[in-house]
């Protein structure tokens, strides 16, 4: 046995083969503190980790547990309150409310089934719809679904009372639409909707989420940009039923901006009021702008219904109404244009130089014209009439002359010179163009010739050319202003929460009729005379001069050829100006089988023309 190896001997044969050779003694020592303290840090480590964990899973675990099973973060949107729409004046037309909804998390409803019966209870509620409504969105991975809105205060206490036995259900503010006075302008201001699966999928709606309103038609549809605003959110931490235990951050919604219309609330409630009971469109805009000051269409809707969210059945009932409440008359409505239509024709006659203001042509109340007699409206004649006086009287057998010496194809010119036949460039829905009519236009339609005779029914308004109330407004603005077509404008500005214009309305100069200033003095003074002493009596005003002009068009009752019985019933038109001297006002006037123009139309012209100019109403009583 070999004897022991001195003191040190591993170690230093440990140092030597690492190091290749002899350490001295205090490196050797130097070394050995070295390691011995790495050791140490490495251990210490490692025992606040050990005692870390220690802590988490004795001390926290069942906590953490139970959080972690039931607790989770969650944004909830904050959606933007909706700008505001105002009248040309300030006067609030549409605003908005806070309304109460009641929305389900799918994620944490775990019994589908045992959560509608108690909505159901507590809302009275159909189940069955309700279960395939959560269903669904928890099929399609939806985050939240809206399940009833408007809450009222009993139903909101129900269902804060049950809240615990209610997982997944939550209540939010949603803002609503309030309009100031139900069913004014309707067609004008439009109504929300619910942003579409297939609107989504489209592309054409980033931003938008599902259970977001916008614009369907109308002023909320054409401004929605501005109108929307952005949305906010609130980071939340939720327990397993779905109640807040605390707020992480909050991004507050910007407002929408205000649009402030160029619509007058006291002309357009006066408006409205014309129409009560009837069918038909009155327009008013100022000839020197185009802006529109009036613009109704009756019958008219409840746009509430809409956002409220129409049910299959209400829905069938009001679009297939026959008398067409969702129609925008004013835009979308076609009319023949009758007497009305005699303005064009005296300035395309002089123009065309086919006649002279003192032109006579003889009325017996009858023109023969091949196989046809064609008939004034006055049975035995006006006699012998010049144009003043044709137009003072709205003479059918002088204008069926002057079409014979225009021909049909520079009616149409200048039916087109006065806007007709195209839209008027309103940016509202989509407007009707009407129709004007021409030797192409009918070869291309039905393939045959022009007829002559089709050129006299042409001449006063009757026969294939169509119009809207709103076309009809600007061929009065454009005699009133000296023959100049401005793009007509529903929106005055839009005005930032902050106060920031966005948007403001200036005139827009489409063209000009290319008339003379002879020939427009001249119909001028005969639209004057016709409400003075001729058919347009009903629209005269004791302090205010008015120009304007009957027309009575008649159209072919479909309802009554469906039965089979033959009639026909007029359309009752009237288009005016006011001040004579100082045009600030066009209207056209359109109710639909209301008889004739003079008689119908003219006193609703003159009552919208007596709300637009109080002060001499005062000045009269006075």
């Amino acid at each position: 046995m070999l004897g022991a190896e001195p003191k040190g001997f591993f170690r230093y044969r440990f140092l030597e083969g690492t190091f290749g050779g002899l350490i001295p003694p205090e490196e050797q020592e130097q070394a050995r503190r070295t390691f011995s303290g790495a050791a140490l840090v490495i251990l210490c480590l490692f025992g606040l980790l050990f005692l870390r964990l220690w802590f988490l899973q004795l001390v926290q675990g069942e906590d953490l547990r139970q959080r972690s099973e039931h607790n989770r973060i969650r944004q909830l949107d904050l959606p933007p309150w909706r700008g505001m729409i105002l009248d040309r004046h300030g006067q609030l037309l549409v605003g908005n409310r806070p309304s109460y909804e009641l929305v389900v998390v799918p994620e944490d409803v775990a019994d589908v089934p045992l959560l509608t019966r108690r909505l159901a209870s507590l809302l009275r509620l159909d189940p069955q719809p309700l279960a395939a409504q959560i269903t669904g969105a928890k099929s399609a991975g939806l985050h939240q679904v809206r399940v009833r809105a408007d809450l009222t205060w009993e139903d909101l206490a129900r269902v804060e009372t049950y809240q615990s036995e209610l997982p997944g259900v939550m209540v939010q503010i949603q803002p609503k639409r309030q309009y100031r006075h139900k069913g004014q302008a309707a067609h004008v201001l439009g109504y929300l909707g619910e942003v579409t699966d297939v609107q989504l999928k489209s592309g054409k709606f980033s931003g938008y989420k599902m259970g977001d309103y916008l614009g369907r038609c109308g002023v909320e549809l054409a401004w929605e940009k501005y109108l929307r605003g952005q949305r906010g959110y609130r980071r939340i931490e939720v327990d397993a039923y779905g109640r807040e235990l605390g707020q992480l951050d909050r991004i507050f919604p910007t407002p929408g901006a205000n649009v402030f219309l160029t619509l007058d609330d006291k002309l357009q409630q006066e408006a409205e009021a014309c129409l009560e009971g009837k069918m038909g469109a009155i327009v008013a805009l100022d000839p020197r702008s185009g802006k529109i000051l009036a613009m109704a269409s009756s019958p008219t809707f409840s746009q509430e219904a809409f956002e409220r969210g129409l049910s299959a059945s209400e829905w069938q009932k009001l679009s297939t109404a026959k008398d067409h409440p969702l129609e925008n008359r004013p835009l979308k409505g076609q009319y023949p244009p009758g007497s009305t239509f005699k303005i064009v024709m005296a300035v395309a006659g002089l123009e065309e130089k086919v006649i002279t203001p003192s032109t006579v042509f003889y009325c017996n109340g009858t023109m023969p014209f091949g196989n046809h007699v064609f008939h004034c409206w006055k049975k035995g004649g006006h006699g012998g009439v010049d144009l003043y006086r044709a137009l003072v009287q709205s003479c059918d057998i002088y204008f069926y002359n002057v079409g014979r010496r225009l021909g049909i194809d520079r009616i149409a010119e200048w039916s087109h010179r006065f806007g007709l036949g195209q839209p008027t460039g309103l940016n509202l829905d989509k407007e009707m163009t009407g129709l004007v009519a021409s030797t192409a236009w009918k070869k291309a339609r039905f393939h045959q010739p022009w007829h002559e005779g089709e050129t006299l029914s042409v001449a006063i308004g009757q026969g294939y050319n169509l119009v809207t109330p709103l076309q009809m407004t600007q061929v009065a603005a454009a005699v009133a202003n000296g023959g100049y077509l401005y793009e007509p404008q529903l929106v005055e500005k839009v005005e930032s929460p902050a106060g920031e214009i966005l948007y403001q309305a200036r005139p827009v100069l489409k063209s000009s009729l290319g008339a003379s200033a002879a020939t427009l003095d001249f119909v001028q003074k005969a639209l004057h005379g016709v409400v003075s002493e001729g058919t347009g009596k009903n629209a005269k005003l004791p302090q205010v001069e008015v120009a304007g002009k009957t027309g009575t068009s008649q159209v072919v009752a479909l309802e009554k050829e469906k039965k089979g019985v033959k009639g026909t019933q007029n359309h009752a038109w009237f288009v005016a100006y006011a001040p004579v001297s100082d045009p600030q006002i066009a209207v056209a006037v359109l109710i639909e089988h209301g008889g004739g123009g003079g008689a119908v139309a003219a006193p609703l012209a003159k009552r919208l023309l007596e709300a637009n100019f109080p002060e001499k109403r005062v000045a009269q009583s006075e």
